[in-house]
This record gives structure tokens, sequence and C-alpha cells, in this order.
């Protein structure tokens, strides 16, 4: 089974995220050539060598009409320098956008402008540029997918409705980039299945018109809920919201690295220089035919109807169940009655053991680990006589 493994020990962003899957590709240079091709009106996206700590990697960098984008996250650090996040806080329009952070990938000293909002500030407006591009028609799904859940977080963050977001840095030229530009790798590396470890959000406070908010930013943190995520000494954001949605969107599973044979492994660097190497690291390589750990989590019902039941059923579904299923079984008093059955990973099985306590009448739910054997699966395309 051809499995990623996302080290995120240094948090996540999506040039970051990029640099390192470009480094598995088999053809670097020319996947660049042809992102720059894509059509992406004034971009042009360069590959560079960076080392952090001794280690060699690389970077990539995003200019538009030949520089670097300036519609970024402003950041004066402690000591009064400035540094621009590769990834933004996406608030909305009414909002001056400014922030302070520690983690910073791209560079900057310009303020915060608006000379994007017209062209690309909301969410029709980013689908329609994705739309037009000459990519495969997944790929565009995965990217638009992952902005909803941008604007979405945005929306919650902000008591706002998501058709009030507007996208200061996300939807701009180098965001639509970053996310289209993992989107498409994923797409040509085509792995059986992507593994993400705990992920690293930093520490400290952040700064922005709305005041001094914690690390991790509230869209961060929304975006993130139900991802084992954790803090450390390195203050500041690690983790951005575009490399948080690119995370959530993708992972199969959060966890520690699988066994492994190692193929290769892909360097993904930051700007910024730590005690530790800036770098999200992401492993490549086959796992067997592998036995994993799932849950079932069950419950007796007697007294919902059947409507009521496959609503329930329809719910856990939705919510990335890996199977439900339903048994008969006899109650008290010699009453029929069945038992639901809700399949899961290990790390769902909170959210899934409330779907349960919500959505049906039961007062517990009863939970059993497993282990299972899985076949190596693959998918082919083809043009069949019979149409």
């Amino acid at each position: 089974m051809k499995t990623l493994y996302i080290e995120c020990n240094m948090g996540a962003a999506g040039d970051m995220l990029m640099a390192g899957l470009l480094e598995l590709h088999p053809d670097p240079d020319g996947f660049i050539e042809r992102l720059n091709q894509l059509g992406i009106p004034g971009v042009e996206i360069r590959r560079e060598k960076s080392t952090k700590q001794g280690i060699v990697g690389t970077n990539i960098r995003v200019l538009v009409k030949g520089e670097e984008e300036s519609s970024r996250d402003y950041h004066p650090d402690h000591h009064d320098h400035h540094h621009d996040h590769d990834h933004p806080h996406d608030h909305t329009h009414d909002h001056d956008h400014y922030h302070h952070h520690d983690h910073d990938h791209h560079e900057h000293s310009h303020d915060h402008s608006d000379h994007h909002h017209g062209e690309l500030s909301t969410l029709p407006n980013v689908t329609k540029i994705i739309s037009e591009l000459s990519i495969p028609e997944g790929v565009k799904q995965n990217a638009l997918a992952i902005y909803q859940l941008i604007a979405e977080a945005e929306a919650k963050a902000h008591d706002r409705d998501v058709a009030q977001v507007h996208f200061h840095e996300v939807g701009a030229l180098d965001a639509v980039t970053d996310i289209v530009g993992n989107c498409l790798l994923l797409d040509e590396l085509k792995p059986d299945q992507i593994v993400v470890s705990p992920v690293h959000v930093g520490s400290g406070m952040v700064k922005c018109a709305h005041g001094t908010l914690p690390v991790p930013a509230p869209a961060t943190a929304h975006i993130l809920r139900g991802v084992p995520t954790y803090s450390g000494d390195i203050r500041g954001e690690l983790c951005t919201p575009t490399g948080a949605a690119i995370l959530k969107h993708f992972a199969d599973r959060f966890g520690p690295q699988p066994v492994l044979r190692v193929e290769k492994i892909g360097y993904g660097m930051g700007k910024k220089d730590f005690t530790a190497a800036n770098m999200v690291r992401i492993f490549l390589g086959d796992t067997d035919d592998r036995s994993d750990e799932i849950i079932e989590l069950s419950c007796n019902l007697d007294d919902m109807t059947g409507e009521a039941i496959g609503h329930a059923f329809d719910v856990l579904m939705q919510a990335g169940a890996l199977d439900v299923h339903l048994s008969q079984i006899q109650m008290k008093k010699n009453r029929p009655g069945v038992m639901l059955h809700c399949m899961c990973r290990p790390e769902q099985s909170d959210r899934f053991a409330q779907l349960l306590l919500k959505h049906t009448t039961t007062f517990g739910v009863r939970k059993t680990a497993y282990q299972r054997y899985v076949l190596t699966r693959t998918e082919e395309q083809f043009d069949s006589s019979l149409g």
C-alpha cells in the first residue's frame, strides 16, 4: 500500500507542504513548469533550495508580476522585525488585517492592502478562478473543498454567514497557487493512504485587528477540531489555516508513523529560523496488506421508528463512519429491537459516540476495539466497449 506520512513537528503551511510533496515527485522541474502554465494570472512559481539546521530541502516562492505577493499577514516580531506568514487568516472584508506571528514562511514588509479584494475576495470568485484552470476535475473539487473548509471556519470565528466571508490572502493569487499545487501533487503522487502526525500548533499569542488572540487562532482551531494537536516551547503560530485545511481534507487518519518501507523523503522548508529545523517532513513508502485497529460503537434500540433509525444511519455515514449496519435482536419483554453498529477510526470514536447519543434514544454506547486485515486496493480507469 502506497503511503504518505506527513510529519508536522513544526506545524504545517501550504507552501511547506507543497515543497515537501514536490521533492517526492519524479519530475519536480516539469511540475513547476506545468504549474506556471496553468493560467493563474501573473503568477510565477519558483523552486529553490533551502538549508535548516544543516538539512537541505525545498522552498517554494510564489511571485505575482515579479514580486512577492504583498497581500499576506504582516508580522512584526517581539523585536520589531516584520515577517509575513505564508498563509492567511481570512477575515471578513470590513476588518483591517493585521497579525503578529513568530512563525513565517514568506517575509514581507508590506501593509495589508485591498488591491485583490474586488477580483478575488469572495468564495464564488475563487471558485470561478479555480474552475477555469486546466486541471483534472477531481483536483478542482479538492481545492474548492479546502476553500470551503476555510470559509466555514472564518465564518464561525466571526459569527458570520459563509457568504459574508471575504478572503484577503486565501483568495489571493499566491494562495490559489499553494492550494491548487498541493491538490495537483497529491493527485499525481496517488498515495493509497495519507497518515499525518499530531500537529504542533505553536504557542503564545497572535495580534490582529480584533485584539490579541491565543495560538492557534480561532479559525485554525475550528479547522483542527477532532485533529490531535499539541503546543510546545516555540512561540508563535506554526500551523496556518491553509495548512490545517489541507491536512484535514486529505488525511485518512492522524497518529504515529505506521510500519513503512520508506522510498523517498521530502523536506518542505519554511523561511524563518528556529532552534529546531523549520520544515515539514514527508515520507513516501509502502506498507504490506496490513492489519489495523478500528472501533465498533454499538447500542440497542427498541423505541425508535424505522424512519428515525434511518436518519441516524445517514448522519453517521455522512460524518465519515467506515460502516454502519443494523442487526436484529430480542429486547426485554421479548420485544423485537435492533442493534446499531458504527465502525470508525480510534481517533473518531468520541465524536461518533456523541452522534449516537444525540440522534438515537439510547442511554449508552458500547465501544469495542478490533484488529482487521485489509487488502491493498487500487483504482484504474478504462474505456469499456459496453459504454
